[in-house]
């Protein structure tokens, strides 16, 4: 995809350091970008975006993303470049389910329970540790039937129901479950989740992150370097979930994207189980 530079303003550096993105901005999308020379800040909307020693940040856009965006770069003698970003719009797949009530509320035992996944979860993703699996490219950490999309969402007798943060592939329990990209193991949960199930979580870096849930194995333990394409673990059907599946979530930083505008056309092959 070309390059799109914003020219430096007057009196500033020279054409060649500007501020450069890669990439089209659309809902659940992600791009990249290069900060001009001698960038101090980095802010979206006034957020603030950490970028690497070479000037390269990564930006993630959520499924409810705004039609515009407003990135700038901020140097030390306290000139900017702007660059302002159109953010595409997506359709959705949005099922009314006008006679369906929503499920019945949490028990106490199961809130309380959930508070406590909910805060390592958190602790996780909070997690910034160096790597530049976030630079790469992404596969498929296993191939199928996609079962769930990203975005979708039910309407619960006029209730909007959560919307599905991830996709869905559906293999067979046992069927390997590989590393998309390189990073590092920041939550590899001990026991099942009342959600989530086996859950694991894998940082890329720049604050960049997969998470694989409902699995039957996990094969990595919490601060394991992890290469693209290592055996993770193996799909199954632990925690909320009516079959064996992989939900493979993806989150740079605080906005969930869609991990198949990242993972691209699959190219699907015959699952491979794990032995025994």
């Amino acid at each position: 995809m070309a390059a799109v530079a914003v020219a430096a303003p007057a009196g500033g550096p020279p054409a060649g350091a500007a501020l450069v993105v890669d990439g089209t901005a659309e809902q659940g999308g992600v791009i990249r970008g290069t900060v001009p020379d001698g960038t101090a800040t980095l802010r979206i909307d006034g957020t603030d975006v950490p970028f690497a020693a070479d000037g390269s940040f990564i930006l993630g856009f959520g499924r409810d993303a705004g039609p515009q965006a407003r990135l700038v770069a901020t140097r030390a003698d306290g000139s900017e470049s702007v660059r302002l970003l159109t953010v595409a719009s997506r359709r959705w797949s949005v099922q009314s389910l006008p006679t369906l009530s929503r499920s019945t509320p949490p028990t106490e035992v199961f809130r309380v329970r959930r508070e406590g996944e909910l805060a390592q979860i958190a602790a996780a993703r909070a997690r910034r540790v160096p790597g530049d699996g976030w630079r790469g490219r992404f596969d498929w950490p296993v191939t199928g039937r996609i079962s769930g999309v990203f975005g979708s969402q039910r309407i619960y007798a006029g209730e909007p129901g959560a919307v599905h943060a991830g996709v869905d592939i559906a293999r067979p329990t046992g069927t390997v479950v590989r590393a998309p990209a390189d990073g590092m193991v920041v939550l590899a949960a001990a026991s099942p989740f009342t959600l989530e199930g086996r859950l694991l979580i894998v940082d890329h870096g720049a604050g960049m992150n997969s998470a694989f849930l409902h699995l039957s194995r996990i094969d990595v333990v919490d601060g394991q370097r992890v290469r693209r394409g290592q055996l993770l673990g193996a799909i199954g059907t632990t925690g909320r979930s009516t079959g064996p599946h992989l939900h493979w979530a993806v989150m740079v930083r605080d906005q969930r994207v869609d991990p198949a505008r990242l993972a691209g056309p699959m190219s699907v092959e015959p699952p491979a189980k794990l032995p025994g």
